[in-house]
This record gives structure tokens, sequence and C-alpha cells, in this order.
């Protein structure tokens, strides 16, 4: 009887905040910016419709990793090898340096100031590590619900994976430096990298399994058939090696997005084409529970409470995303609206650095409480007020750029 409460109580959130994501476009803003209000709004910190019980509920837990690799199609179904080629070393440069430039720029400012306030220099690095990362159903979202096509936004696309993987990477790389420096847990770096790739491998390999047997299927129902089985079978690889795992780690969103990105290239255009059609409502369905889970555990109260290291953080990591993102698009001679307008677009934060966020937590609240309360209330203040904010900057990127609704019938949901 609870589980069919809390079923009920997902359903109406889902229909607010679609109600609300299209009273928010009649204002001629991005639908998720009504998603993620909505979200806090009916989230356990106001209004608790859902509520924790919900958010915490092994069955939602599932429902969402799914979704999440519903969501990675979008991304892996944009990765075709033949349009990439040329344009391939520009996107990998591009995220390394918006990806590291970011890490160096927010480490140097609270290391700076953390070397007048005696906090432990090792937080500034945390704090980089965190912020390093981009969250791209945000902007992903803007891209679908504003039909965005050009330079920028086929740019984006492809990076909004590999960021995921870059950050991944560092951060982990950076958490375990900073266990071993505080003797609190023995972390493999070897293991935590092995855990960064494992979701690109998981869904490699089922991805070259299903586009084995796509080549071989006569009808789009046959295939559409084959490429959700085969999406639930990646899902429930990831699920079985979480499961064995000390806490969930891996990305689903990445399982989906390597799964899709496989299958994608060893079909036909006109193959991808069909299926996508069908599943692109699908597709749309998902991101709004994705962006509703990253919204409702957001505290709006938190707003009133952040203080300077929260503005900080968050002017910080804009300035290492743009300044990262411009050099990496100047070096390789990228368009000039990529120069001047990607930077806008990888603001966008909150799902990444919560999770990350409560990995520090865990290592630093044995050793260093108080400094396991500050990450936590900076990263937590940020992400409400970046995650807003990260919206509006994003539309204005991409309308700078002259992308909007350049995609008119195109594939994207």
């Amino acid at each position: 009887m609870e589980m069919l409460t809390d079923v009920l109580r997902l359903l109406a959130a889902i229909m607010i905040a679609f109600a609300a994501g299209k009273l928010v476009a009649r204002l001629k803003l991005p639908s998720i910016l009504g998603w993620l209000i909505a979200g806090m709004i009916i989230g356990p910190h106001a209004v608790g419709l859902l509520s924790e019980s919900v958010l915490d509920a092994p069955w939602f837990g599932v429902l969402e990793s799914v979704f999440e690799c519903l969501f990675g199609l979008m991304i892996g179904t944009e990765l075709i090898w033949k349009r990439m080629k040329k344009a391939g070393p520009q996107i990998l440069v591009t995220t390394i340096t918006e990806s590291l430039g970011t890490f160096l720029v927010v480490s140097l400012v609270f290391g700076v100031i953390f070397s007048f306030t005696g906090t432990p220099l090792y937080m500034a690095f945390l704090f980089g590590g965190i912020a390093l990362a981009t969250a791209p159903a945000p902007s992903l979202s803007v891209v679908s619900a504003l039909k965005t096509d050009g330079p920028v936004t086929r740019t984006l696309i492809p990076m909004a994976a590999l960021d995921d993987l870059v950050g991944a990477l560092v951060f982990f790389l950076v958490v375990a430096f900073v266990s071993a420096h505080l003797s609190t847990a023995n972390i493999p770096v070897l293991a935590l990298i092995l855990l960064v790739f494992l979701p690109v491998v998981i869904g490699a390999v089922t991805g070259f399994v299903a586009g084995k047997i796509l080549r071989r299927t006569k009808t789009n129902g046959s295939a559409l058939a084959v490429m959700l089985g085969m999406l639930v079978l990646s899902a429930g690889i990831g699920f079985a090696i979480n499961s064995a795992l000390p806490a969930p780690l891996l990305n689903f969103m990445l399982i989906g997005m390597a799964y899709s990105a496989a299958f994608a290239n060893m079909i036909t255009e006109t193959q991808l084409g069909g299926m996508m059609k069908v599943m692109n409502p699908i597709i749309g369905f998902a991101m709004i529970v994705v962006i509703l889970n990253l919204a409702a555990p957001l505290d709006y109260h938190l707003v009133f409470g952040a203080g300077i290291y929260t503005a900080v953080y968050i002017l910080a990591r804009a300035a290492g995303k743009y300044s990262g993102a411009y050099l990496g698009a100047a070096v390789t001679h990228a368009p000039a609206a990529v120069k001047k307008y990607l930077g806008f677009t990888l603001l966008p934060h909150s799902g990444v650095s919560l999770v990350f966020t409560g990995i520090v937590v865990s290592v630093l609240e044995g050793p260093a409480p108080e400094c396991a309360s500050l990450i936590q209330g900076t990263i937590a203040a940020a992400a409400v007020i970046n995650e807003i904010i990260a919206v509006f900057v994003a539309k204005k990127g991409f309308e700078w750029a002259g992308e909007l609704h350049k995609a008119e019938g195109g594939n994207r949901p």
C-alpha cells in the first residue's frame, strides 16, 4: 500500500513538473527551469509531495537509473563517428582544457583564501575536484526544448559525455590522494579509475552486441524491441556491479551513452532515425524524472544562508569553465561562436556536484568533521543558486550563438 502511495506521489509530481515546464515555456524560457523550480517546491524541504520516502525507495532508484540510461541515448546517438572525425581533436582538447581549467582556477582561488584562514589546503583541491564536473542533463534539456543546432550544440553534445569521464577521473584521483593523506580509508587509485571507465565498457560491449543483432532485424518494431531489451540488460549489469560496491558509484547515463553510441555507428541512419522517432517522447519523459531527482533534494532555504564561500565557488567555477572552453576552442581553431559561447552552456552542475560532495563528506566526516560541514554547506547552497542561474545563462549562450530553433523537425525530443 505504501509503495502504491509513493508511485501516485511520483506520478502527481511528474504531472506538476510537466505543467510547470509548459508554463515557463510560454514565457520563452527553457522548460527545464519549470521542472527545477517545481522539483524544489514539491520536494521534501518544501511541500513534501515528492517525499524522502519516494526518493529513497529502492524501486525509485532503479527507475531513475534506467531513465538515466534512456537519457544517455540522446547523447550517444549523436556520436556518429563519420560526423565526428573532423571535430574529434577539437572536442577532446576543449573538454580537457575546460575541465582541468576549472579544477585549476577553483583550486587556486580557494588555496589562496584557505592560506589566510588556516583551513587545510587539501580542501582547495577537493573544491576544485567537485567543481570541474558538468551535469549534462540541464544543458541538453535546453538543447531538446529549444531545438538548438549549430557549432555550439554540436560541440556540447559529445563533450557532455567526455566531460563526465575527465571530471570523474580527476575527482577520484584527488579523493584517493586526500584519503591517503588523512589515512582514513585505503582507496586504491587504480580501482577508482576502473570505476570511472567501467560504465563506458559495459555500454560499449552491450551496444556492440545490440548493433550486430539490429543489422539482422527487418522491421522497426523488432529493432525497437532489441534496442530496449539490450538497454535494460546494460542497466541490469550496472545494478549488479553497484550492489557489490560499498556505495553505488556507476554512472548510468554513461552506460546509456556508450551503449547507444556503439549500436548507432553499426546501423543505417534510416534505421536509427526510425527508432529514435519512437523513443524521443520516452526520452522526454525520462528527462523530467531525472531533473526532478536532481531538484527535489535541493533545499531552497540554503539560498538565504549562502555565505561568501558559496559566491566564490560559483564565480570561480564559472570563470574556469568559460576560460577553459575559450582556450581549448582557440587552440583548435574552432568557430568563433564556440569560443565565445560554449562556456555559457557548461555551467549546470547540481546532480554531479551533490554526488561528489557526498563522497567527500564520507571521507572527511571522521577525521575532519568541520571540513565536511564546510564543503557540504557550500556546495549544497551553490547547487540551488547555480542551477537556476545556469539554465538562464545556457539559454542565453545558445541565443547569442544564433542556434535557437535551428533543429525544428529534427530527431531530438
